[in-house]
């Protein structure tokens, strides 16, 4: 059986405002370019409508009866729940001072009346991108989330044009929280966040794309001939970094020693890169973003099979054969050139 994926719905806009005619009219002209509305008289009946309905913005007249715009701003800002919810406070023409109040208490724009349609759909549609970005962003690396990976994936696939995808993670990443605890592990993954920001800066244009999945997981995107400059780079300079992360005794003798459950001694290596790279080439067209991330994941299950950081590339063709091109590598530890064996069949190491 086949299952259609569920339909986005559109974007709900809840209207503020005891004013009917101001509200009708935005609501009508919000209605008109795809939004869903839906409207209260005051700030106390817009909290009652919240609870029920989540609404993804709102648009809030300053003044109003019972709960005015202020105060229904502080509330939402005060409630966990509701604290991220954008808001756009309508402002009286040439009242300065309340556009200063109404962003001290936490909306995220203003419209000033009278205002036109225009005006009025491009500040809800920046104000409502500029919130989904913030929210798929990764608190700790500053870097684009899972969501807006797919999107910048799902694009390149759309444009017809040849990318690459890098799938990279912290080999025995593990080993630095347990000996060190989530903090200096934290520390680790911003660090990478650094190195690959850094090495995609190096590779210049065309521009490529940087995301973090999660933990100590990235994805790059980018085009086939930036990924061995942007991954050899990546790698020297995160494992240089890393050594300074490390306890100094730890770095010198080049492992740390872990206690296992039965209070043996476990010697774990420092910390290297696995990354796995699939390429949507002529030779193999990808047309669905989860294959292609879904061979990149596979790459990355090769390259931790070989010592040292390690690019595991994909190179096989739409009709099963292996690609002819040099065999690929990152910098080992040492700091001298990885000589893996040879390649599995359609790998390129």
């Amino acid at each position: 059986m086949t299952v259609e994926p569920a339909e986005e719905r559109p974007d709900l806009i809840l209207v503020v405002d005891d004013d009917d005619d101001i509200a009708r009219f935005v609501e009508f002209n919000l209605r008109l370019h795809g939004f869903d509305v839906a409207r209260a008289r005051d700030g106390q009946e817009a909290l009652e409508m919240i609870d029920k309905r989540r609404p993804d913005l709102a648009v809030v007249d300053l003044r109003m009866p019972r709960v005015d715009g202020l105060e229904l701003t502080r509330r939402l800002r005060a409630n966990p729940m509701t604290s991220a919810l954008p808001v756009i406070m309508l402002t009286a023409k040439g009242m300065t001072v309340d556009k200063v109040h109404g962003l001290t208490a936490g909306a995220d724009d203003y419209l000033v009346k009278p205002f036109d349609t225009a005006e009025l759909i491009a500040r809800v549609g920046s104000t409502l991108r500029r919130n989904k970005e913030f929210r798929e962003v990764s608190p700790l690396t500053g870097l684009p989330g899972n969501s807006r990976i797919r999107r910048e994936i799902t694009d390149r696939v759309r444009s017809g044009v040849d990318y690459a995808v890098g799938y990279i993670d912290i080999d025995r990443f593990k080993s630095v929280n347990d000996r060190y605890g989530f903090v200096r592990g934290d520390e680790f993954i911003a660090a990478l966040a650094r190195c690959l920001h850094g090495a995609m800066v190096r590779v210049g244009l065309p521009p490529a794309f940087l995301g973090h999945i999660g933990g100590d997981d990235f994805v790059i995107v980018c085009a086939p001939e930036q990924v061995l400059p942007l991954t050899k780079r990546a790698v020297a300079d995160f494992e240089n970094t890393a050594d300074t992360l490390y306890d100094p005794d730890d770095a010198r003798r080049g492992y740390v020693e872990l206690k296992d459950r039965r209070g043996n001694i476990q010697r774990a290596a420092l910390v290297t890169l696995s990354i796995g790279v699939s390429l949507s080439v002529p030779e193999r067209r990808f047309t669905d973003p989860l294959e292609v991330i879904a061979a990149a994941s596979e790459m990355k299950s090769v390259a931790k099979g070989q010592p040292g950081s390690f690019v595991a590339m994909d190179r096989r063709r739409s009709d099963g054969h292996r690609g002819i091109d040099p065999r690929t590598a990152a910098a080992r530890r040492s700091g001298q050139p990885i000589e893996p064996d040879p390649p599995a069949p359609g790998l390129v190491g």
